[in-house]
């Protein structure tokens, strides 16, 4: 009997991307509105990627089993 293949949540495998080491790359939220009020270094920081925090890792392996 062959074992069930587990599904891909396919909204995290758009959002985030697996690096060599094992952590899992993001984008950082905030930058679709209300840009007029926002500083620009407030604005330059968010433009730069993030890591999934390590409290949330294995909630985010869960949802991509085969990243």
């Amino acid at each position: 009997m062959a074992k069930r293949k587990l599904k891909t949540n396919r909204s995290a495998a758009k959002r985030f991307r697996i690096t060599a080491t094992g952590r899992f790359k993001r984008k950082k939220a905030g930058m679709r509105h209300f840009m007029r009020r926002k500083k620009q270094s407030s604005k330059r920081n968010l433009r730069t990627g993030g890591y999934v925090d390590k409290t949330n890792q294995k909630f985010v392996e869960r949802l991509l089993p085969y990243a």
